[in-house]
């Protein structure tokens, strides 16, 4: 069975010290090219001012406030998209005569971002979080569905047949067989869909929002400052880091077999 693409695994204890290397190198790249006067100053903090930055935020109550709302929405839409994708991704995999109905709809949609949908959830379901919740769950959704579906689609049907033939009933073929067999697909497109939710969750607060991370950003660059708006992508990047690093985790927990 060929293997379904999945992103990289965080690192393993071997590689950490390389890993913290490039880190370093890339803070110290940073505050190199903030000194030298390549950018206009005040347009490119150094790390020590984002620091700063993110500390005032957090003294001021800010970050907290921003941080549980963008949180709720990201994880409400990940978690209703990814229950979406997942279940058409096994219907169409399993399915080939449903696959050939709904694949040329989804991969119609796949290339329309949410950001594009913005005017229209607004039009349709108000500035509220509905909309956004929305935005977020459709991306999460395309993405799932396309790990899931490939996964599931690469299952031997030899496999099945074998189930089947055995007088396996259709709950147990589904249990036994293919959720184990996909279950690698399955995690890979958890993670990959829990970075789409990320990056849904900007354009849904930027399509209008009184608290968030991305709503901050967008406050923060009306006014130019540059230091609260890297703190901000520095939360957005470390919580992308922090989520993967859970997934990745319970794909090593429940589908060992799949993770390197």
């Amino acid at each position: 069975m060929h293997a379904t693409p999945s992103p990289p695994g965080p690192a393993a204890p071997g590689r950490l010290w390389p890993a913290l290397g490039a880190a370093a190198a890339a803070l110290a790249l940073w505050h190199l090219l903030a000194r030298s006067g390549a950018v206009a100053p005040g347009l490119l903090p150094t790390p020590g001012e984002t620091l700063s930055a993110l500390v005032a935020a957090a003294r001021e109550g800010t970050l907290a406030t921003d941080l549980a709302a963008s949180l709720s929405r990201a994880a409400q839409g990940f978690l209703l998209g990814a229950l979406a994708g997942s279940a058409l991704g096994f219907a169409t995999g399993y399915l080939p005569r449903l696959s050939a109905a709904v694949t040329p709809l989804v991969s119609f949609l796949r290339p329309i971002p949410a950001i594009a949908l913005v005017p229209l959830a607004t039009a349709w379901f108000g500035i509220g979080e509905t909309a956004k919740r929305l935005l977020i769950a459709y991306a999460v959704l395309l993405a799932v569905w396309l790990y899931v579906h490939d996964g599931v689609s690469r299952v031997p049907a030899t496999h099945l047949r074998a189930a089947r033939t055995l007088g396996a009933p259709l709950h147990r073929r589904f249990s036994e067989v293919l959720l184990p067999a996909a279950a690698p697909a399955l995690l890979a497109a958890l993670r990959y869909g829990a970075s789409v939710a990320l990056l849904a969750l900007v354009a849904a607060e930027l399509g209008g929002a009184d608290a968030g991370l991305a709503y901050r950003l967008q406050v923060d660059g009306q006014f130019l400052r540059v230091d609260r708006m890297f703190a901000g992508l520095l939360v957005l990047g470390l919580l992308g880091v922090a989520v993967d690093l859970l997934l990745a985790a319970a794909g090593r927990r429940f589908a060992h077999w799949g993770t390197s």
